[in-house]
Protein backbone atom coordinates (compact mmCIF):
# COMPACT_ATOMS: atom_id res chain seq x y z
CA UNK A 1 0.00 0.00 0.00
CA UNK A 2 2.72 2.26 0.55
CA UNK A 3 4.23 2.73 -2.67
CA UNK A 4 0.75 3.10 -4.23
CA UNK A 5 0.13 6.12 -1.49
CA UNK A 6 3.16 7.88 -2.15
CA UNK A 7 2.14 7.72 -5.87
CA UNK A 8 -0.39 9.80 -5.83
CA UNK A 9 -1.81 13.49 -4.54
CA UNK A 10 -4.74 13.81 -2.10
CA UNK A 11 -6.77 14.32 -5.18
CA UNK A 12 -5.94 11.24 -6.33
CA UNK A 13 -6.09 9.11 -2.94
CA UNK A 14 -9.78 10.69 -2.85
CA UNK A 15 -10.61 8.86 -6.23
CA UNK A 16 -9.06 6.04 -5.34
CA UNK A 17 -11.53 5.44 -2.03
CA UNK A 18 -14.77 7.19 -4.58
CA UNK A 19 -13.88 4.09 -6.97
CA UNK A 20 -13.50 1.57 -3.99
CA UNK A 21 -10.00 0.71 -4.68
CA UNK A 22 -8.76 1.53 -1.20
CA UNK A 23 -11.11 2.19 1.65
CA UNK A 24 -10.62 4.92 4.19
CA UNK A 25 -9.06 2.89 6.75
CA UNK A 26 -6.38 1.63 5.08
CA UNK A 27 -5.92 5.24 3.62
CA UNK A 28 -5.47 6.36 7.59
CA UNK A 29 -3.57 3.43 8.44
CA UNK A 30 -1.11 3.58 5.72
CA UNK A 31 -0.64 7.32 6.81
CA UNK A 32 0.25 6.08 10.13
CA UNK A 33 2.55 3.93 9.34
CA UNK A 34 4.29 6.39 7.16
CA UNK A 35 4.24 9.00 9.89
CA UNK A 36 5.76 6.11 12.58
CA UNK A 37 8.54 4.80 10.12
CA UNK A 38 9.28 8.20 9.17
CA UNK A 39 8.71 10.70 11.89
CA UNK A 40 11.15 9.51 14.53
CA UNK A 41 14.01 11.30 11.67
CA UNK A 42 12.29 14.68 10.87
CA UNK A 43 10.11 15.16 13.89
CA UNK A 44 7.65 16.61 12.13
CA UNK A 45 4.45 15.69 14.35
CA UNK A 46 4.48 17.11 17.77
CA UNK A 47 0.87 15.61 18.79
CA UNK A 48 -0.87 12.37 17.86
CA UNK A 49 -4.64 11.47 17.36
CA UNK A 50 -4.39 8.25 15.36
CA UNK A 51 -7.29 6.18 17.50
CA UNK A 52 -9.60 8.84 16.45
CA UNK A 53 -8.80 9.40 13.11
CA UNK A 54 -8.98 5.31 12.83
CA UNK A 55 -12.14 5.34 14.56
CA UNK A 56 -13.47 7.97 12.06
CA UNK A 57 -12.26 5.87 9.13
CA UNK A 58 -13.58 2.41 10.38
CA UNK A 59 -17.14 3.56 11.69
CA UNK A 60 -19.70 2.81 8.94
CA UNK A 61 -16.75 2.83 6.32
CA UNK A 62 -16.46 6.50 7.09
CA UNK A 63 -19.82 7.78 7.37
CA UNK A 64 -18.04 9.94 9.82
CA UNK A 65 -15.88 11.80 7.38
CA UNK A 66 -19.13 12.12 4.86
CA UNK A 67 -18.31 12.50 0.75
CA UNK A 68 -17.31 15.59 0.22
CA UNK A 69 -14.04 16.18 -2.37
CA UNK A 70 -11.71 14.88 -0.29
CA UNK A 71 -13.26 12.45 1.90
CA UNK A 72 -11.16 9.78 3.86
CA UNK A 73 -7.59 11.80 2.74
CA UNK A 74 -5.22 12.03 5.89
CA UNK A 75 -4.94 15.02 7.37
CA UNK A 76 -2.51 17.13 9.52
CA UNK A 77 -2.99 20.82 11.14
CA UNK A 78 -0.43 23.29 11.82
CA UNK A 79 0.12 23.54 15.68
CA UNK A 80 0.12 27.58 15.72
CA UNK A 81 -3.42 29.52 15.92
CA UNK A 82 -5.89 27.07 14.72
CA UNK A 83 -7.66 25.66 17.07
CA UNK A 84 -8.98 22.07 16.93
CA UNK A 85 -11.73 21.22 19.29
CA UNK A 86 -10.45 19.04 22.20
CA UNK A 87 -7.21 18.92 20.76
CA UNK A 88 -3.99 20.86 22.48
CA UNK A 89 -3.07 23.94 21.20
CA UNK A 90 0.50 24.18 22.31
CA UNK A 91 1.55 27.12 19.13
CA UNK A 92 5.28 25.16 20.16
CA UNK A 93 5.04 27.01 23.47
CA UNK A 94 5.72 25.88 27.66
CA UNK A 95 3.17 28.41 27.98
CA UNK A 96 0.23 26.82 25.94
CA UNK A 97 1.20 23.02 26.42
CA UNK A 98 -1.96 22.71 28.33
CA UNK A 99 -4.15 24.57 26.19
CA UNK A 100 -6.73 22.91 24.82
CA UNK A 101 -9.65 25.02 22.40
CA UNK A 102 -13.09 23.66 22.68
CA UNK A 103 -14.12 25.23 19.10
CA UNK A 104 -12.86 24.17 15.52
CA UNK A 105 -11.18 27.45 13.60
CA UNK A 106 -13.43 27.88 10.50
CA UNK A 107 -10.46 26.13 8.26
CA UNK A 108 -10.44 23.08 10.08
CA UNK A 109 -14.65 23.09 10.17
CA UNK A 110 -13.93 23.34 6.13
CA UNK A 111 -11.69 20.63 6.07
CA UNK A 112 -13.80 17.89 7.98
CA UNK A 113 -16.54 18.53 5.55
CA UNK A 114 -14.28 17.90 2.79
CA UNK A 115 -14.37 14.73 4.44
CA UNK A 116 -10.23 15.00 4.95
CA UNK A 117 -9.72 13.23 8.26
CA UNK A 118 -7.16 15.20 10.80
CA UNK A 119 -4.71 12.26 12.85
CA UNK A 120 -1.70 14.64 13.96
CA UNK A 121 -0.69 18.51 14.60
CA UNK A 122 2.86 19.39 13.14
CA UNK A 123 5.40 21.59 14.79
CA UNK A 124 6.61 25.28 14.75
CA UNK A 125 8.20 27.48 16.14
CA UNK A 126 7.21 28.93 19.17
CA UNK A 127 4.34 31.29 18.58
CA UNK A 128 5.75 31.02 14.80
CA UNK A 129 8.38 33.48 15.44
CA UNK A 130 11.23 32.31 13.57
CA UNK A 131 11.85 31.45 10.27
CA UNK A 132 12.97 27.62 10.88
CA UNK A 133 11.11 24.92 13.14
CA UNK A 134 13.23 24.60 16.43
CA UNK A 135 11.20 25.15 19.39
CA UNK A 136 12.45 23.82 22.98
CA UNK A 137 9.33 22.36 24.12
CA UNK A 138 9.85 19.66 21.18
CA UNK A 139 12.97 19.87 19.95
CA UNK A 140 14.49 20.68 15.97
CA UNK A 141 12.01 19.53 13.29
CA UNK A 142 14.42 18.46 10.06
CA UNK A 143 14.13 18.39 6.70
CA UNK A 144 13.79 15.39 4.79
CA UNK A 145 15.79 15.98 1.93
CA UNK A 146 19.06 16.33 4.14
CA UNK A 147 18.64 15.76 8.43
CA UNK A 148 21.36 18.46 8.93
CA UNK A 149 19.14 21.47 7.71
CA UNK A 150 16.01 23.21 8.32
CA UNK A 151 12.68 22.33 6.95
CA UNK A 152 11.94 26.25 7.51
CA UNK A 153 9.34 27.60 9.48
CA UNK A 154 6.97 28.05 10.57
CA UNK A 155 5.06 26.00 8.90
CA UNK A 156 8.33 23.01 8.78
CA UNK A 157 6.81 20.36 10.49
CA UNK A 158 3.40 20.13 7.84
CA UNK A 159 6.41 20.88 5.06
CA UNK A 160 8.48 18.04 6.32
CA UNK A 161 5.46 15.52 6.44
CA UNK A 162 4.08 16.63 3.26
CA UNK A 163 7.98 16.05 1.57
CA UNK A 164 8.56 13.00 3.81
CA UNK A 165 5.30 11.49 2.52
CA UNK A 166 3.09 11.02 5.47
CA UNK A 167 0.19 13.47 3.71
CA UNK A 168 0.35 14.54 0.25
CA UNK A 169 -0.81 18.20 1.65
CA UNK A 170 -1.64 20.01 5.10
CA UNK A 171 -2.08 23.36 6.38
CA UNK A 172 0.26 25.80 7.10
CA UNK A 173 0.05 29.34 7.47
CA UNK A 174 1.68 32.20 6.16
CA UNK A 175 2.72 35.58 8.48
CA UNK A 176 6.02 36.73 6.98
CA UNK A 177 6.73 33.71 5.23
CA UNK A 178 5.50 31.02 6.81
CA UNK A 179 3.93 28.75 4.11
CA UNK A 180 6.34 29.81 1.44
CA UNK A 181 9.83 29.50 3.71
CA UNK A 182 9.10 25.76 4.71
CA UNK A 183 8.26 25.51 0.73
CA UNK A 184 11.15 26.53 -0.94
CA UNK A 185 13.69 24.61 2.12
CA UNK A 186 11.34 21.36 1.49
CA UNK A 187 10.81 21.06 -2.23
CA UNK A 188 7.29 21.68 -2.48
CA UNK A 189 4.47 23.80 -3.98
CA UNK A 190 3.46 26.83 -0.99
CA UNK A 191 0.46 29.31 -1.97
CA UNK A 192 -0.35 32.67 0.21
CA UNK A 193 -3.68 33.39 -0.67
CA UNK A 194 -4.85 37.39 -0.82
CA UNK A 195 -5.27 39.07 2.79
CA UNK A 196 -8.96 37.81 3.09
CA UNK A 197 -8.97 34.98 1.36
CA UNK A 198 -9.33 32.46 3.65
CA UNK A 199 -10.29 32.98 7.53
CA UNK A 200 -7.74 33.21 9.85
CA UNK A 201 -9.22 32.73 13.34
CA UNK A 202 -6.17 32.34 15.09
CA UNK A 203 -3.34 34.12 17.35
CA UNK A 204 -4.03 38.33 16.94
CA UNK A 205 -1.70 39.48 13.55
CA UNK A 206 -1.33 43.14 13.65
CA UNK A 207 -1.31 44.39 10.37
CA UNK A 208 -3.11 41.71 9.02
CA UNK A 209 -0.13 40.12 7.89
CA UNK A 210 -1.28 36.37 8.50
CA UNK A 211 -3.09 33.92 6.39
CA UNK A 212 -4.36 30.41 6.04
CA UNK A 213 -3.52 27.66 3.53
CA UNK A 214 -1.55 24.14 2.91
CA UNK A 215 1.72 23.19 1.17
CA UNK A 216 1.49 20.38 -0.71
CA UNK A 217 3.06 18.49 -3.43
CA UNK A 218 0.98 18.73 -6.38
CA UNK A 219 -0.79 22.55 -7.91
CA UNK A 220 -4.14 20.74 -8.11
CA UNK A 221 -4.60 20.01 -4.11
CA UNK A 222 -3.57 23.67 -3.41
CA UNK A 223 -6.18 24.63 -5.68
CA UNK A 224 -8.70 22.26 -4.71
CA UNK A 225 -8.01 23.28 -0.97
CA UNK A 226 -8.21 27.49 -1.81
CA UNK A 227 -11.55 26.65 -3.24
CA UNK A 228 -12.44 25.00 0.00
CA UNK A 229 -11.12 27.04 2.53
CA UNK A 230 -12.29 30.18 0.68
CA UNK A 231 -14.43 32.56 1.83
CA UNK A 232 -17.86 32.54 0.02
CA UNK A 233 -17.53 36.63 -0.38
CA UNK A 234 -14.06 36.72 -1.43
CA UNK A 235 -14.43 33.64 -3.75
CA UNK A 236 -13.14 34.26 -7.99
CA UNK A 237 -15.92 33.42 -10.29
CA UNK A 238 -15.25 29.17 -11.27
CA UNK A 239 -13.32 27.12 -9.42
CA UNK A 240 -9.34 27.43 -8.42
CA UNK A 241 -9.27 23.64 -9.62
CA UNK A 242 -10.51 24.18 -12.68
CA UNK A 243 -8.18 27.42 -13.58
CA UNK A 244 -5.27 24.67 -12.88
CA UNK A 245 -6.30 23.25 -16.22
CA UNK A 246 -6.82 25.94 -18.59
CA UNK A 247 -4.08 27.28 -20.75
CA UNK A 248 -1.67 30.05 -19.11
CA UNK A 249 -1.46 33.14 -22.08
CA UNK A 250 1.78 34.51 -22.23
CA UNK A 251 2.39 36.89 -18.92
CA UNK A 252 4.29 39.89 -18.95
CA UNK A 253 6.85 39.63 -15.82
CA UNK A 254 8.45 41.88 -13.89
CA UNK A 255 11.86 40.12 -12.72
CA UNK A 256 13.32 41.52 -9.98
CA UNK A 257 16.66 40.35 -8.31
CA UNK A 258 16.95 42.75 -5.23
CA UNK A 259 17.61 40.69 -2.33
CA UNK A 260 14.70 42.82 -0.33
CA UNK A 261 15.46 42.70 3.66
CA UNK A 262 18.06 40.50 2.79
CA UNK A 263 21.69 42.43 2.33
CA UNK A 264 22.30 40.11 -0.81
CA UNK A 265 21.48 36.55 -2.62
CA UNK A 266 23.64 33.83 -2.70
CA UNK A 267 24.29 31.90 -5.94
CA UNK A 268 22.22 28.80 -5.28
CA UNK A 269 19.12 31.57 -5.12
CA UNK A 270 20.31 33.74 -8.04
CA UNK A 271 20.99 30.07 -10.08
CA UNK A 272 17.18 29.64 -9.16
CA UNK A 273 15.93 33.04 -10.10
CA UNK A 274 17.93 32.79 -13.25
CA UNK A 275 16.66 29.65 -14.16
CA UNK A 276 13.08 30.05 -13.23
CA UNK A 277 13.25 32.82 -15.45
CA UNK A 278 14.78 31.18 -18.36
CA UNK A 279 11.73 28.33 -18.35
CA UNK A 280 9.64 30.68 -18.27
CA UNK A 281 10.72 32.55 -21.34
CA UNK A 282 10.75 29.55 -23.15
CA UNK A 283 7.19 28.90 -22.14
CA UNK A 284 6.45 32.32 -23.95
CA UNK A 285 6.20 34.91 -20.89
CA UNK A 286 7.79 38.06 -21.59
CA UNK A 287 10.75 38.39 -18.75
CA UNK A 288 11.41 42.44 -17.78
CA UNK A 289 14.41 43.19 -15.49
CA UNK A 290 12.69 45.60 -12.70
CA UNK A 291 13.55 47.35 -9.66
CA UNK A 292 11.04 47.51 -7.11
CA UNK A 293 11.89 50.89 -6.15
CA UNK A 294 11.16 50.43 -2.60
CA UNK A 295 12.58 51.55 0.71
CA UNK A 296 13.94 48.21 2.82
CA UNK A 297 15.12 49.91 5.42
CA UNK A 298 11.60 51.58 5.68
CA UNK A 299 9.97 48.03 5.18
CA UNK A 300 11.84 46.23 7.83
CA UNK A 301 11.22 48.79 10.17
CA UNK A 302 7.46 48.08 9.81
CA UNK A 303 7.69 44.28 9.60
CA UNK A 304 9.20 44.57 12.70
CA UNK A 305 6.87 46.47 14.53
CA UNK A 306 4.04 45.08 13.40
CA UNK A 307 5.82 41.74 14.57
CA UNK A 308 6.72 42.58 18.15
CA UNK A 309 3.35 43.98 18.92
CA UNK A 310 1.77 40.82 17.95
CA UNK A 311 4.43 38.79 19.87
CA UNK A 312 3.13 40.96 22.44
CA UNK A 313 -0.15 40.24 22.42
CA UNK A 314 0.73 36.16 22.40
CA UNK A 315 3.41 36.61 25.36
CA UNK A 316 2.08 39.18 27.74
CA UNK A 317 -1.20 39.25 26.82
CA UNK A 318 -1.08 35.26 26.82
CA UNK A 319 -3.97 34.96 29.56
CA UNK A 320 -6.17 36.32 27.70
CA UNK A 321 -6.19 33.17 25.37
CA UNK A 322 -5.28 30.90 27.91
CA UNK A 323 -6.68 32.21 31.52
CA UNK A 324 -3.08 31.97 32.80
CA UNK A 325 -0.67 34.75 33.62
CA UNK A 326 2.42 34.57 31.61
CA UNK A 327 5.62 33.27 33.46
CA UNK A 328 8.90 34.37 32.15
CA UNK A 329 10.29 30.04 32.10
CA UNK A 330 7.09 29.27 30.06
CA UNK A 331 8.77 31.12 26.82
CA UNK A 332 12.18 30.84 24.71
CA UNK A 333 14.04 34.08 25.66
CA UNK A 334 14.04 35.41 21.91
CA UNK A 335 10.10 35.65 21.90
CA UNK A 336 10.08 37.20 25.61
CA UNK A 337 12.16 39.59 24.14
CA UNK A 338 10.62 40.16 21.22
CA UNK A 339 7.14 40.46 23.51
CA UNK A 340 9.41 43.28 25.60
CA UNK A 341 10.08 45.52 22.25
CA UNK A 342 6.50 45.03 21.21
CA UNK A 343 5.98 46.89 24.05
CA UNK A 344 8.64 49.30 24.44
CA UNK A 345 8.56 50.63 20.98
CA UNK A 346 5.83 48.82 18.83
CA UNK A 347 3.01 50.33 20.27
CA UNK A 348 4.49 53.69 19.85
CA UNK A 349 5.90 53.00 16.38
CA UNK A 350 2.44 51.54 15.61
CA UNK A 351 0.70 54.48 13.39
CA UNK A 352 4.31 54.99 11.16
CA UNK A 353 4.93 51.34 10.32
CA UNK A 354 1.16 50.81 9.59
CA UNK A 355 1.57 54.03 7.11
CA UNK A 356 4.28 52.75 5.47
CA UNK A 357 2.53 49.47 5.25
CA UNK A 358 -0.04 51.53 2.94
CA UNK A 359 2.86 53.02 0.96
CA UNK A 360 4.71 49.55 0.34
CA UNK A 361 0.77 48.17 -0.51
CA UNK A 362 -0.01 51.32 -3.20
CA UNK A 363 3.88 50.77 -4.89
CA UNK A 364 2.96 47.30 -5.56
CA UNK A 365 -0.09 47.64 -6.67
CA UNK A 366 1.01 50.24 -8.83
CA UNK A 367 3.92 47.86 -10.12
CA UNK A 368 1.24 45.08 -10.93
CA UNK A 369 -1.23 47.61 -12.72
CA UNK A 370 1.84 47.53 -15.74
CA UNK A 371 2.81 43.79 -14.80
CA UNK A 372 1.01 40.30 -14.09
CA UNK A 373 3.61 38.62 -11.95
CA UNK A 374 6.74 39.47 -10.07
CA UNK A 375 9.42 36.84 -9.78
CA UNK A 376 11.82 37.05 -7.36
CA UNK A 377 13.55 34.66 -4.66
CA UNK A 378 11.90 32.67 -2.11
CA UNK A 379 14.62 32.44 0.06
CA UNK A 380 18.15 34.48 0.10
CA UNK A 381 20.23 31.38 0.35
CA UNK A 382 19.24 27.20 -0.02
CA UNK A 383 18.23 25.61 3.68
CA UNK A 384 20.55 26.64 6.34
CA UNK A 385 21.38 24.03 8.85
CA UNK A 386 19.98 23.29 12.35
CA UNK A 387 21.60 25.55 15.09
CA UNK A 388 22.29 27.94 12.41
CA UNK A 389 20.25 30.68 14.17
CA UNK A 390 20.16 29.77 17.10
CA UNK A 391 21.44 32.93 19.76
CA UNK A 392 24.75 32.80 20.78
CA UNK A 393 25.61 33.07 24.73
CA UNK A 394 26.44 36.84 24.17
CA UNK A 395 23.05 37.54 21.72
CA UNK A 396 21.49 35.64 24.41
CA UNK A 397 22.99 37.56 27.46
CA UNK A 398 21.91 40.89 25.22
CA UNK A 399 18.51 39.78 25.84
CA UNK A 400 18.37 39.55 29.20
CA UNK A 401 19.38 42.57 29.61
CA UNK A 402 17.38 44.33 27.41
CA UNK A 403 13.95 42.32 28.88
CA UNK A 404 15.94 43.60 32.81
CA UNK A 405 16.37 47.18 31.62
CA UNK A 406 14.56 48.47 28.49
CA UNK A 407 16.20 51.13 27.34
CA UNK A 408 15.24 52.20 24.01
CA UNK A 409 18.94 52.42 22.39
CA UNK A 410 19.81 48.99 23.74
CA UNK A 411 16.68 47.57 22.58
CA UNK A 412 16.50 49.18 19.02
CA UNK A 413 20.44 47.27 18.97
CA UNK A 414 19.50 43.95 20.01
CA UNK A 415 16.57 43.69 17.43
CA UNK A 416 18.49 44.98 14.90
CA UNK A 417 21.37 42.52 15.03
CA UNK A 418 18.48 39.81 15.89
CA UNK A 419 16.84 40.56 12.71
CA UNK A 420 19.66 40.78 10.76
CA UNK A 421 20.75 37.22 11.40
CA UNK A 422 16.95 36.12 10.08
CA UNK A 423 16.39 38.54 7.01
CA UNK A 424 20.13 37.34 6.06
CA UNK A 425 18.71 34.40 4.97
CA UNK A 426 14.70 34.75 5.15
CA UNK A 427 14.18 38.22 3.87
CA UNK A 428 12.25 37.66 0.36
CA UNK A 429 8.87 37.03 2.03
CA UNK A 430 7.85 39.54 3.72
CA UNK A 431 6.71 42.60 1.50
CA UNK A 432 3.91 40.18 0.88
CA UNK A 433 2.53 39.99 3.82
CA UNK A 434 2.96 43.86 4.41
CA UNK A 435 0.83 44.12 0.50
CA UNK A 436 -1.48 41.55 1.21
CA UNK A 437 -0.92 40.23 -2.12
CA UNK A 438 -0.35 36.48 -3.28
CA UNK A 439 2.98 34.91 -3.96
CA UNK A 440 3.73 31.40 -4.15
CA UNK A 441 7.09 29.38 -3.91
CA UNK A 442 7.38 26.76 -6.71
CA UNK A 443 10.33 23.86 -6.36
CA UNK A 444 12.23 24.25 -9.50
CA UNK A 445 15.89 24.10 -8.44
CA UNK A 446 17.81 22.07 -6.66
CA UNK A 447 21.41 23.09 -5.65
CA UNK A 448 24.69 20.99 -6.33
CA UNK A 449 24.15 19.03 -2.92
CA UNK A 450 20.59 18.48 -3.62
CA UNK A 451 18.25 20.87 -1.64
CA UNK A 452 15.75 22.63 -2.77
CA UNK A 453 15.32 26.27 -3.63
CA UNK A 454 12.19 27.94 -4.49
CA UNK A 455 11.30 30.95 -6.19
CA UNK A 456 8.52 33.23 -5.43
CA UNK A 457 5.62 34.69 -7.99
CA UNK A 458 3.27 36.97 -6.73
CA UNK A 459 0.29 39.03 -7.93
CA UNK A 460 -2.11 41.37 -7.68
CA UNK A 461 -5.10 41.14 -5.01
CA UNK A 462 -6.99 38.42 -5.37
CA UNK A 463 -4.95 37.37 -8.36
CA UNK A 464 -4.68 33.42 -7.36
CA UNK A 465 -6.12 32.16 -10.49
CA UNK A 466 -3.48 33.83 -12.43
CA UNK A 467 -0.63 32.55 -10.06
CA UNK A 468 -1.87 28.96 -10.37
CA UNK A 469 -2.21 28.57 -14.34
CA UNK A 470 1.21 29.63 -14.08
CA UNK A 471 1.86 27.50 -11.40
CA UNK A 472 0.06 24.21 -13.40
CA UNK A 473 2.12 25.12 -16.55
CA UNK A 474 5.64 25.00 -14.64
CA UNK A 475 4.67 22.09 -13.22
CA UNK A 476 3.85 20.32 -16.49
CA UNK A 477 6.92 21.57 -18.16
CA UNK A 478 9.24 20.58 -14.91
CA UNK A 479 7.70 18.19 -13.03
CA UNK A 480 8.53 17.59 -9.27
CA UNK A 481 5.91 15.42 -7.70
CA UNK A 482 7.93 12.60 -8.28
CA UNK A 483 11.10 13.86 -6.86
CA UNK A 484 11.36 12.64 -3.49
CA UNK A 485 13.59 13.00 -0.88
CA UNK A 486 16.10 10.01 0.73
CA UNK A 487 15.84 11.40 4.09
CA UNK A 488 19.44 10.78 4.64
CA UNK A 489 22.24 13.01 6.46
CA UNK A 490 23.63 16.16 4.43
CA UNK A 491 27.69 15.20 3.54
Amino acid sequence: MESDYLAHDAIGLADLVRRREVSRRELIDAAISRAEAVNPAINALVLKDYDTARIRASRDEGRMLGDGPLAGVPFLIKDLGTPVAGLPMTMGSRHYRHFIPGIDAPVVTRAKAAGLNLFAKTSTSELGQMPYTEPELFGACRNPWSLDHTPGGSSGGSAAAVAAGIVPVAHASDGGGSIRIPASCCGLFGLKPSRGRTPHAGAPSVGELGVDHVVSRSVRDSALMLDLFSNADSAAPGSFLNVTREPCKPLHIAYVTESMLAPSLSGDARAALDDAAQLAASLGHHIEPVSLGIDFNAVRHAFLTLWSVTAEALVLHADRITGRKPARHEFELPTWTMAHVGRKLGERGLPAALEEQRRVTARLTDLLSRYDVVLCATLAAAPIKIGEMVPTDFERLQMRAVTAFPFEALMKKTLAEASNKAFAWAGCTELFNLSGQPAMSVPLYWNARGLPVGVQFATRDGGEATLLRLAAQLEAARPWFDRRPPLRHAR
